[in-house]
């Protein structure tokens, strides 16, 4: 079934159960709107799932912003595209009658989350980001307060320096969010204990 232009290709699934809060799925670069859906369902079964497409594209890959080098990002165009996605996800609540949704993110698409909650703090409902890293330096601080932020690092993952997860991690608990900062022994790839811990997280929100 076609989705409604909301300014993204994206697929929604609905809830089977509604108490369930649902999730904004952001997959990393390369992927697309079906990525992690199948992880969506591992993590967290029942919940609605909204899941945008990223519309920049790197030699065919999309993106959720640009890059200029390999961990060098574009600030300005993380600020306008963390800000389409915020308006994105408020369209997207109306259109389909959900809550705020809790973000889960993998790398690119956890970044792009990360900026949502500096830059649009009253857009999500929480966030789990697998291997982050600081995607800018808010101007004005957030407000998160009330908000829980699940960070997965892996301890020997090349692409995300840990001075840049500390910042991100500091500058997330100093505008108050509820953060929770794991380091599983990985690379930059997905593995079984990110999964066991991001559902049992979510199970608790």
């Amino acid at each position: 079934m076609s989705q409604p232009d909301l300014g993204f290709v994206h697929r929604f699934v609905p809830a089977s159960d509604p108490a369930r809060p649902p999730l904004l799925l952001l997959h990393g670069t390369g992927g697309n709107e079906s990525d992690l859906l199948p992880l969506a369902d591992r993590v967290a079964p029942s919940a609605a799932l909204l899941s945008p497409r990223g519309k920049v594209l790197e030699y065919g890959m999309p993106r959720f912003f640009r890059r200029l080098a390999e961990g060098v990002f574009d600030t300005e165009d993380v600020k306008r595209r963390a800000h389409e996605l915020a308006d994105f996800v408020e369209a997207a609540r109306k259109t389909y009658g959900i809550a705020k949704p809790i973000a889960l993110g993998f790398s690119n698409g956890a970044n792009i989350a990360a900026a949502m909650l500096l830059l649009r703090p009253e857009t999500l409902a929480g966030a789990v980001l697998i291997r982050p890293m600081t995607p800018l330096e808010p101007e004005t601080p957030p407000d998160l307060r009330s908000v829980p932020v699940l960070m997965l690092s892996g301890s020997e993952d090349p692409m995300s320096p840990p001075a840049s997860r500390a910042r991100l991690e500091s500058l997330l608990r100093e505008a108050g969010a509820g953060v929770r900062h794991e380091t599983v022994p990985a690379g930059h790839g997905l593995v079984a204990e990110d999964l066991a811990i991001a559902e049992k997280w979510l199970s608790a929100r």
